[in-house]
């Protein structure tokens, strides 16, 4: 295999010359081959145990002139038969070419010009090998099936190089999660290893660092704890390991089966060294914390997120962060932790304006919501495509609670590229809800069946509250909650589109005042950001369940 020329300071440490003209040398990597007595016992030892042989080719191909002390690391390979080839073709193309330069710094630059123009022409044919790599995950797939007994509709996720502590002897061997199972197999010095532990059985699960076992991950189950280390990148690998073993706890909650998400769009080329179940499963985990991190629901989905500014009214500046879109939601989280998040519901968007750049505001775009509230982003790196993503979510977007029941229109030919809602004549620009008594409502109406019961009083008519006159010591402080929350409110907003800041985190941990303590709770539990949808059957239903209890 041809490399990018490097240079290397100490040809000669750990590795052994086997032909040497006056331009090139071949090497071979001590503790590869016959011979090399105890120091290539060593070498090879710690090549095993360390995995240096998955990153460091036994034999390369050394550049070196006579009066330089660099070498240039130009060509490796993992057989003799392929380094040899390389070494012939040097000889035969290059070496007679390179016996008429006068200059040794010209032999160099042709040397590795030369080396970097094959490189290039194999890369022409990199997209139609692609198809090659893909076969190498499905072998290993068929050798894990195999070599534990797995069933064809076990789905291997991707596996990895490392070590299994068997007592205080490393096994150096291959690592294999699949959906259901680990499995490890290991075959050295004619010592095989096979361990098979089911995800459901994980009772821990820990990534620590001692000096018997280094940077591993320990692997707990009812009746044993197991060992792994040695690992090329051991926190990509502890992170997939944790996620599959969640999915197990689910499953075996949930009593559901894993399944992929037929959504999830393919990949524009085919995977090299992992499979399309791990491309599931990382689109799962970004979905996840997207979800969490804004309290939305379950079936929400991350369509992409981009790098942006946000302008803050109350502190009058431009903070930095990212802006994630999904098919109802506009969302923004600092890049600085918890210095504001934002919550923009796509069915209270009314405008999405593309304003003009400047130095000072490069791509910026407004967006406005039926709250009155307006948001001003910048440094957009593809704003015409983020604007018509958002034109077209907002089309499919439900009229829930909307008076007019037209379509979301989108005017890109438009100077200012607005995107607005379709509105009726005499509307106030406001929300409203038609009203069952006639006429409308500023608020939503919730309809409730006619064969549920519902209480017929408020709690507050039947546990009144003491009268104004009446004022003690914790009457005082609930107003003074009260009053701190209104103030915020006009600093911040209210409702759903509000600026989420430490702030609001302060005055949540000082006490909710009584009368604001439904509102906020369903505010900040993610209630009222769903609006009810996806909780208003099953609170019905637990009503009903729960009657006369």
């Amino acid at each position: 295999m041809w490399l990018i020329p490097e240079e290397v300071l100490l040809a000669n440490a750990l590795w052994v010359t086997e032909r040497a003209n006056p331009f090139f040398v071949l090497q071979r990597r001590k503790g590869h081959g016959r011979g090399g007595g105890l120091s290539g016992l060593l070498v090879g030892t710690l090549d095993v145990v360390l995995d240096l042989s998955a990153r460091i080719a036994p034999y390369r191909i050394l550049h070196q002139t006579q009066e330089s002390q660099i070498y240039w690391n130009i060509a490796g390979g993992t057989s003799r038969k392929e380094i040899t080839r390389h070494w012939e073709w040097l000889e035969k193309n290059l070496l007679q070419t390179l016996s008429v330069f006068d200059n040794e710094e010209d032999v160099t630059t042709f040397v590795k010009g030369k080396v970097q123009g094959i490189i290039a022409e194999e890369n022409k044919n990199k997209e139609a090998k692609e198809d090659e790599d893909c076969g190498k995950f499905k072998e290993a797939e068929l050798k894990m099936r195999k070599l534990f007994g797995m069933p064809e509709v076990e789905k291997l996720v991707n596996h990895y190089s490392c070590s299994y502590w068997k007592g205080r002897v490393p096994r150096q061997g291959w690592l294999y999660l699949s959906v259901n199972h680990l499995c490890f197999y290991s075959f050295l010095l004619g010592k095989e290893v096979k361990l098979v532990i089911r995800w459901v059985d994980v009772t821990q699960l820990e990534k620590n660092e001692t000096l018997l076992f280094p940077e591993c991950v320990r692997l707990s189950t009812r009746d044993s704890e197991h060992y792994l280390s040695m690992f090329l990148n051991i926190n990509e690998t502890f992170k997939l390991m944790e996620q599959l073993a969640t999915i197990a706890m689910r499953q075996l909650l949930d009593n559901e089966s894993f399944a992929q998400d037929p959504s999830l769009p393919k990949a524009p080329k085919p995977l090299k060294h992992s499979s399309t179940l791990k491309r599931d499963l990382d689109a799962r985990a970004k979905n996840e914390q997207y979800r969490s991190t804004f309290r939305l629901p379950k079936a929400e989905r991350l369509d992409g997120h981009t790098e942006c500014t946000l302008w803050l009214p109350f502190g009058k500046m431009h903070i930095a962060g990212q802006m994630f879109v999904s098919n109802n939601y506009i969302c923004f989280a600092s890049k600085e932790e918890d210095a504001c998040n934002l919550i923009i519901p796509l069915r209270d968007v009314t405008i999405v304006e593309k304003a003009d750049s400047s130095s000072v505001l490069p791509s910026p775009l407004s967006i406005s919501t039926s709250s009155k509230m307006t948001f001003l982003f910048a440094s957009l790196r593809e704003r015409d495509f983020l604007v018509q993503k958002i034109s077209d979510f907002l089309q499919r977007t439900p009229s829930w609670g909307r008076s007019s029941g037209k379509p979301w229109l989108c005017r890109p030919n438009s100077t200012e590229a607005q995107i607005s809602a379709g509105r009726g004549e005499g509307d106030s620009g406001s929300p409203s809800t038609p009203n069952p008594r006639g006429g409308t409502t500023s608020e939503p109406f919730i309809y409730c069946s006619e064969s549920i019961p519902t209480a017929t009083h408020a709690l507050r008519a039947i546990f009144p509250s003491p009268a104004s006159g009446e004022l003690g010591p914790a009457m005082v402080k609930e107003k003074m909650k009260e009053e701190l929350w209104n103030i915020h409110f006009v600093e911040f907003g209210r409702g759903v589109c509000m600026y989420r800041t430490p702030k609001t985190q302060e005055l949540v941990l000082r006490g909710l005042p009584e009368s604001l303590r439904g509102e906020l709770w369903l505010l900040f539990s993610g209630n009222r950001v769903t609006q009810g949808h996806s909780h208003r059957d099953s609170d019905t239903g637990t009503v009903t369940v729960t009657q006369g209890q």
